[in-house]
């Protein structure tokens, strides 16, 4: 069901900081800012040749990630996500074999611009995925 790893989230503190250590020190392509309010975060993703690195902040105190952040003040890793080609079709799937979607189980628009979903942790060994229709 699931194609390649689009991404790998990784929350962070200082936004700026974080796409500078990327883009100066590890040499790579970073994109400018971009808020998603529908999603409480503001994003910013590191282009690699093989996938992406997405980079998080906190939206306002109502953000989703901003109990995340305070309880991993430096950061961390948050979700890994997968592309699906039939975003509703997996969720039926996954929901057919016991797996949680989150929120109202409805695709959202997700940073790219396509249909998102986010899957229970305690239902994928203890990790936070998101699929994203291709």
């Amino acid at each position: 069901m699931i194609g390649k790893l689009n991404h790998v989230a990784i929350v962070v503190p200082d936004l700026d900081r974080a796409a500078l250590l990327y883009r100066d020190t590890l040499g790579a392509t970073v994109s400018a800012p971009v808020d998603l309010p529908d999603h409480g975060v503001t994003t910013i993703f590191v282009i690699l040749s093989n996938t992406k690195i997405e980079l998080l902040r906190p939206l306002g105190v109502e953000s989703p990630i901003a109990k995340f952040l305070a309880a991993n003040p430096a950061g961390g890793m948050h979700h890994l996500c997968y592309e699906v080609p039939d975003i509703v079709a997996a969720r039926d799937r996954l929901r057919q074999d016991g797996a949680r979607v989150l929120g109202d189980g409805e695709p959202r628009i997700g940073a790219h611009g396509k249909p998102v979903l986010f899957l229970h942790p305690k239902d994928f060994c203890g990790t936070l995925i998101e699929l994203e229709q291709a």
